[in-house]
């Protein structure tokens, strides 16, 4: 059967649609049948100032691997699309950007990996894109609703339905 996996993709450089649509792509192909995607999102950047608006999309995943395979999977398809490795610790402008939100209900705590996603219950670019596919569904280390998460979260920076061009 596998696990259900919720993920999140972004892109704030060149052919945005373009890096998303294939990582999706890749991924079905490489990693697990995707079940689930939700609208795309412009959203602002997050976490460091640059004029490239991000889009944004979750997906829900069912896969056989393991959350350190799938990690690595995800790297794999990052560097094939073109993403560059930071140079600098910190957040920055990138063609692809594949986070693995929760794994199931497992709990990941690790150097290279923490699964559910440490920031997701503060950031609207992850919550509004989630609560479109999966409302309903409880975090496992908070134990709220993703709506419930989205009634207490902070952020207020600016989350938008993207129309595709």
């Amino acid at each position: 059967m596998g696990t259900l996996v919720y993920l999140s993709l972004g892109s704030n450089l060149g052919q945005r649609e373009n890096y998303i649509r294939e990582a999706l792509a890749r991924i079905q192909s490489q990693v697990g049948e995707i079940l689930n995607t939700s609208s795309y999102f412009e959203t602002e950047p997050w976490g460091f100032v640059t004029d490239a608006q991000f889009l944004n999309i979750c997906a829900s995943l069912q896969t056989n691997l393991s959350p350190f395979e799938l990690l690595n999977n995800f790297q794999l398809i990052e560097k094939e699309l073109g993403r560059e490795q930071k140079s600098h610790s910190g957040y920055a402008s990138r063609v692809i950007d594949i986070d693995i939100l929760t794994f199931g209900n497992q709990l990941v705590e690790t150097e290279a990996l923490t699964i559910p996603h440490p920031q997701m219950e503060n950031r609207k670019f992850v919550l509004l894109p989630l609560a479109e596919i999966a409302p309903d569904f409880t975090h496992p280390k908070s134990a709220k609703t993703i709506k419930q998460i989205m009634a207490i979260c902070n952020d207020e920076s600016s989350v938008l339905i993207y129309e595709s061009k």
